[in-house]
């Protein structure tokens, strides 16, 4: 029951429209040595965009600087919690400058397998008046409530919001 009313919540703020249920199609094919690429059908009947993804560079035969499920896993966390953020703050027209989130996950042997345990994120809301910071932390906590990548994964979630405050001056002349 606790599923069916987070995703009832989520869908009140997006225009109390039912979501119907859908998939995501995502194909992965090895190239060569522990090189993969990730593509998906829906994307790439417009944009053609596909991602190499590798072992990190932690693992044996890691590579530096290539995309890796993990941090791929990470993004998603993140990327969640941005776009609900900008779906929830949008239907309560919250004036905002900008948003970003930096994301960390820590990766842990457990039981003896290993795990992401923790997702941290630090997202910052930049606003133009003191007077929508509450509104701004509401709003981020319902984002944090609604975000359905959060429902589905069992890492622990934990977020550090800052919201900065960017008045606008106008001088007289």
């Amino acid at each position: 029951m606790q599923q069916a009313i987070r995703i009832g919540y989520l869908n009140h703020f997006l225009d109390n429209r039912v979501m119907e249920s859908h998939f995501d199609d995502v194909n992965k094919n090895w190239e060569n040595s522990h090189r993969g690429i990730i593509c998906s059908t829906e994307l790439n009947k417009k944009n053609d965009v596909c991602i190499e993804v590798v072992n990190p560079q932690e693992f044996p035969r890691g590579i530096e600087g290539v995309w890796s499920p993990e941090h791929l896993f990470v993004a998603a966390a993140s990327g969640c919690l941005m776009t609900t953020f900008l779906a929830i703050a949008e239907k309560y027209t919250l004036d905002f400058i900008s948003f970003s989130c930096k994301a960390k996950g820590k990766l842990e042997s457990s039981d003896g397998k290993l795990m992401i345990s923790e997702i941290f994120l630090y997202p910052e809301v930049v606003i133009h008046k003191q007077a929508h910071r509450n509104k701004a932390i509401r709003i981020l906590k319902k984002a944090e409530d609604a975000c359905l990548i959060n429902h589905a994964i069992s890492s622990e979630i934990i977020t550090q919001a800052n919201i900065q405050v960017y008045t606008i001056l106008i001088e007289n002349e």
